[in-house]
């Protein structure tokens, strides 16, 4: 790197660490081979704004998938309706219940419910399962069920509901559109305000390595982050399944999926960021290097081992034969061994203006 490489990243990594957004060839610079001896020092802000922020605690939310079934047809998810390769499952209301029971006896207190677009589970069903969660156990509950209609969303909401999880995947409309086929990023970005106005805290996130994304979109993709301005935000690469029609693409790297993790934690300091299943399924080190780039969620799977494989949003994913004790027991090893605590309580965030974003000054 000669001098001016070295002042131009200096001064990236100093507007960063203003919050300050850079223009578009200074973001690209992040991403590029003359920043990599400087990376390491952005990961490192991204780590301490977030022990500034929301602490060393790594939330764990248990993860429970009751349907495969989905009415969309994406283009890059295992579950799509096309796939005519994958067992279905569907739990019942009881197993459902049951599978909160047995995780929360572990010491869960955050569970997720998240399956594909079934329509099996009409607003009814889902505001009976959402009461009997709520009124039986002390517990957050997220929602990670597709898109619905504002009233809908309203109605899980006052059933109890705390979290809604609905991921962008991309900001660029005809990219989202080569994703969903069925669907439009109008539509999503919409649910999303919809999500928002209901008083959920509210998560989102996208896909690193899709088709057709240039640092241009990416950029676009944290603009968009930044102006949403979610408490939950999910970054995780791309990985290709082989039974969609973009089987056969690259898919995304560990390297990039971290930095832009790390960018997020910089730009929305007091946002909760997992460190994804996918991470850890492209990296073994992957989850681990998340938390020490700015992650400090997990969402360990407590759904029953039997569901897991026919879960398959993407291949080779990790700790589908673990039960839910094994695997916390597994996760609390390796989170103290960063120097990190497992906290498995409610999770929720408390912004302030001291650690949220501040409205008052534009970014850029």
């Amino acid at each position: 790197m000669n001098a001016l490489q070295a002042e131009i990243a200096e001064s990236i990594l100093k507007k960063v660490g203003q919050r300050i957004l850079p223009d578009l060839s200074e973001f690209e610079t992040i991403f590029s081979d003359s920043f990599s001896r400087y990376r390491n020092e952005l990961l490192k802000m991204a780590d301490e704004t977030r022990r500034k922020h929301v602490g060393d605690d790594v939330f764990l939310r248990g993860l429970i998938e009751f349907s495969n079934y989905c009415s969309c047809a994406c283009n890059y998810c295992g579950i799509s309706s096309y796939n005519r390769k994958l067992k279905r499952f569907r739990m019942t209301a009881d197993e459902i219940l049951n599978t909160v029971k047995y995780a929360y006896e572990i010491g869960f207190r955050s569970f997720v419910l998240q399956a594909g677009e079934d329509k099996f589970f009409d607003e009814n069903t889902l505001l009976s399962i959402i009461d009997r969660i709520k009124s039986g156990f002390d517990c957050a509950l997220s929602l990670s069920t597709g898109e619905w209609p504002a009233e809908s969303l309203r109605k899980f909401k006052n059933a109890g509901a705390d979290r809604y999880l609905l991921r962008i995947e991309t900001s660029d409309p005809v990219i989202f559109g080569e994703l969903h086929p069925d669907s439009r990023w109008e539509d999503r970005d919409h649910c999303l305000k919809d999500i928002k106005n209901a008083g959920f805290q509210t998560g989102s996130g996208i896909l690193i390595g899709i088709p057709g994304q240039s640092h241009a979109v990416l950029y676009s993709d944290l603009k968009y982050l930044i102006d949403l301005d979610p408490e939950m935000i999910g970054i995780g690469p791309f990985i290709p399944h082989p039974d969609t029609p973009l089987g056969n693409e690259k898919g995304g790297d560990i390297e990039t999926t971290i930095t832009f993790l790390a960018l997020i934690r910089l730009y929305l300091p007091d946002s909760y960021i997992p460190a994804t299943t996918a991470m850890g399924s492209i990296h073994p080190e992957g989850r681990k290097m998340a938390l020490m780039a700015g992650a400090n969620v997990l969402m360990p799977n407590v759904s029953p081992v039997e569901n897991r494989a026919s879960y398959e949003l993407y291949p080779n994913k990790i700790c589908l034969n673990d039960n839910a004790l094994k695997c916390t027991k597994c996760i609390e090893g390796w989170v103290g061994e960063i120097g990190r605590k497992v906290n498995m309580g409610y999770g929720h965030i408390v912004r302030n203006s001291s650690s949220g974003r501040d409205k008052s000054r534009p970014y850029g």
